[in-house]
């Protein structure tokens, strides 16, 4: 009998994506699951039901999941999520377990065998299964729209006939998935943008986008791609170094963030009072509480003339696409484990170990481990 994955309506508040596009699930069909839909668990992302073919819709939540053997999610579930499942089930999703504590005792008390997307390696034979690149280019992508949304200035020179208006000055922090993507859309909308990033390696890519590198003497190369955290002292250097060149942008982009820890602040209170008014400032790193020091997730207010936008959840807001993409994230991490129907993970593949965050009654990350457990001392 083959494996039965589900695809339950998404909990979280304002989350308008779905695990799974009609595409994907046909695909999955054709590797031999059986695949059973939420009732209107797509419908946020304008996915009716009739276009999940063969798919099973069942419309209760608690029914689905207590039959499914792996569950596929978007955003972490809720711990009565979890208990409405099978003992010993998968389920695969974000878990953002550092701030989802509860969350992880309740996987492992029902030994639930749980694969974090946010904890694939950053490994090149992984990248088709990257969701979190492929969700942080669109929160780039949006990040140059808020800015010139936001803007009391036009983003590209303009002549009129009532005269030549020069282009907004955008500066992004942080050239990962994020700021070159907000790199390339705020090109295309035609202001000129300059970017700075700790890593001397992005210079090349910032350039190959037509945006001007700048280099602040500040180098941090980390492991697995990311920056390295820096010391007081490089902190100073680094503020010093960009305030000259904020006090002249017109929007900011900030999109610096270390997984599993807040957002490093980039951006004290008198770097905002130095900028232009009428400046915007877009805070990427919103999520983990920001890069700006002002920010304040999930609103947008004004500093002395400063617009301070704090976006949470920006994938959501582009959900057809973002479900699509993720859809697509997930059918490469499943499928080359999908033999006949049947999901069994190859625990001697390095992507599935390190993305494995409970299995058998067991915390698998160290991290979350270490966090979960010394929570419980």
């Amino acid at each position: 009998m083959p494996m039965k994955l589900a695809v339950p309506k998404e909990t979280a508040p304002g989350e308008r994506r779905v695990a799974l596009d009609p595409s994907v699930v046909a695909k999955l069909t054709k590797l031999g699951l059986e695949v059973l839909i939420q009732k209107d668990a797509g419908a946020s992302a304008h996915f009716p039901d009739d276009a999940y073919g063969d798919a099973r819709m069942v419309d209760d939540a608690g029914a689905l999941c207590g039959e499914a053997d792996i569950v596929v999610r978007v955003a972490p579930p809720g711990v009565e999520d979890v208990e409405r499942m099978k003992d010993g089930a998968t389920l695969v999703g974000f878990f953002h377990a550092h701030k989802n504590p509860d969350l992880v005792k309740a996987m492992q008390a029902k030994k639930i065998t749980s694969f974090a997307m946010e904890l694939i390696p950053r490994i090149s034979r992984a990248q088709s299964m990257d969701a979190l690149s492929s969700q942080a280019a669109i929160g780039g992508y949006k990040a140059a729209i808020m800015g010139a949304d936001l803007s009391c200035r036009f983003f590209p020179m303009l002549t009129t006939a009532a005269g030549t208006i020069r282009p907004s000055k955008v500066i992004v922090i942080g050239a990962g998935v994020a700021g070159l993507q907000a790199i390339a859309t705020a090109r295309r909308l035609g202001a000129m943008v300059e970017a700075y990033d700790v890593r001397s390696a992005t210079k090349e890519q910032v350039e190959s986008l037509g945006a001007k590198f700048l280099d602040l003497g500040v180098k941090a190369e980390g492991e697995g791609g990311y920056a390295r955290e820096l010391t007081d002292e490089e902190k100073k250097q680094q503020q010093e170094a960009l305030a000259a060149y904020i006090s002249k942008a017109d929007v900011l982009i900030t999109t610096a963030a270390i997984p599993g820890r807040p957002s490093p602040k980039l951006i004290p209170e008198s770097m905002v009072e130095g900028m232009k008014p009428g400046a915007v400032i877009v805070d990427l790193a919103a999520e983990g509480g920001g890069n700006c020091e002002l920010t304040k997730p999930g609103e947008t207010i004004e500093h002395k003339g400063v617009v301070i936008h704090g976006p949470l959840n920006i994938p959501s807001q582009v959900a057809l696409h973002a479900s699509e993409m993720y859809a697509k994230n997930l059918l490469n991490f499943l499928s080359p484990h999908i033999n006949e129907g049947e999901f069994k993970p190859d625990w001697e593949d390095e992507i599935i170990a390190k993305s494995c965050l409970t299995h058998e009654g067991e915390i698998k990350h160290e991290a979350t481990r270490s966090l979960v457990e010394g929570g419980q001392s």
